[in-house]
């Protein structure tokens, strides 16, 4: 019987933990997770989109498990009775220089084999009465669910099929066939690491040399207030910028029906840094001195004092809102709390843009697997354990 230990009990590594046991019903599978609930980082605070896979460069491994991961997410949400809905999504182009980035768009989406349309302003305002722009992408497939409760079915999930996830267990060491946690230890044939936020540091821990660098950047959200949720009815976005991984500030409806503006991407002064108060001097210190970051903030610091200008003026993250909806001021919104993405960075300053898996004989190490890994959690799954079963 093969022993697998998951590390991370976020969308991924139960994802992950699930396949294992589907594929192989008589393997021990075990999740540990720091934290008491299943979900409570990365997981539990996005957007709660499904991405229908418009952003990625096409053969990329996140066109290629988006566009695979989003039917599959659909499918388990049906089978689980966790609510969904396909809104649909509006790119917006705010002036007719964003016209061309808007075309890139299509053609890209196009390229993903994804049904989009290019509208005027007119048919936008058919679809979103609200919205200001001179023209839009409308990717009719995109849609909204809750993946907190996505993550809860896939734990009930795995201890039905045999598995176990071990809540409140923090790692302090990896040996050669042992996980060392602060209850217990577990043996292991193989080692999956799905730790978000701490991936890098897992792996350093486990013996394997990181490519790139974790650095945390906060996204802060508003909602708008309850009177005012009618302005919006599926999901309005900017253009996004190239350079960035970061899609903009935009607005969702929830599944709930409430609608978030955000996230603006500020640097996070701990790695689960979810307000500006929460500092963690050591690893605000590695993230200051590692030269992929200075050399990122050298090349971008006008966008990241942008960023951070947005974070501290609710005057100015209004004024973003309401470029994309001009009726909507900053006595209409009201804070709705914040997530941190965990972005890989090269040692040259760039941008990890893809997933990044990286195998040793006995180990997995998900270093890099940021939005639309929530989207794309159950194709990763597969993709990891069927690559496994094929080394």
């Amino acid at each position: 019987m093969t022993r697998y230990v998951v590390i991370g009990g976020g969308i991924v590594g139960l994802a992950v933990a699930r396949q294992l046991l589907l594929d192989q019903p008589d393997a021990e599978v075990t999740v540990v997770e720091k934290e008491e609930r299943p979900g409570a980082h990365q997981t539990g605070h996005n957007s709660g989109v499904l991405h229908a896979g418009v952003y990625y460069p096409p053969g990329s491994l996140k066109a290629r498990l988006c566009r695979a991961g989003v039917a599959q997410m659909i499918d388990f949400c049906e089978e689980h009775d966790v609510p969904y809905a396909i809104t649909g999504k509006l790119i917006v182009a705010t002036a007719a220089g964003q016209l061309g980035r808007l075309r890139a768009l299509e053609e890209r989406a196009r390229g993903n084999g994804i049904t989009v349309r290019m509208v005027t302003a007119h048919e936008a305002r058919e679809l979103e009465p609200h919205v200001a722009c001179v023209g839009a992408l409308h990717v009719p497939s995109t849609g909204i669910v809750d993946y907190g409760r996505v993550a809860l079915a896939l734990a009930g999930q795995i201890e039905k099929l045999g598995g176990q996830v071990r809540l409140g267990e923090q790692v302090t060491d990896i040996r050669s066939d042992t996980v060392v946690t602060t209850a217990r230890e577990l043996r292991y044939d193989t080692l999956i690491n799905c730790a978000g936020l701490y991936s890098d540091r897992i792996a350093a821990l486990a013996g394997v040399a990181p490519p790139a660098r974790i650095i945390p950047f906060r996204g802060e959200y508003a909602q708008l207030k309850a009177h005012r949720t009618d302005l919006v009815r599926g999901l309005i976005y900017p253009v996004p910028d190239p350079r960035f991984p970061f899609l903009g500030v935009h607005l969702t409806r929830m599944i709930d029906g409430t609608v978030h503006a955000g996230p603006n991407a500020v640097l996070a002064l701990a790695r689960e840094g979810y307000r500006w108060s929460k500092i963690r001097p050591g690893e605000l210190a590695a993230t200051l001195t590692y030269g992929g970051f200075q050399r990122l903030a050298r090349r971008h610091w006008k966008y990241g004092l942008g960023e951070v200008t947005r974070s501290l003026s609710r005057r100015r993250f209004a004024a973003s809102v309401a470029q994309l909806v001009p009726e909507l001021t900053r006595a209409d919104l009201e804070p709705a709390g914040s997530g941190v993405r965990a972005q890989a960075i090269n040692p040259d300053g760039s941008l990890v843009d893809d997933f990044l898996i990286v195998r040793t004989h006995r180990q997995v190490h998900v270093l890099n697997a940021p939005s639309p890994a929530a989207t794309s959690s159950l194709a990763i799954a597969r993709h990891i354990v069927r690559e496994m079963a094929a080394a």
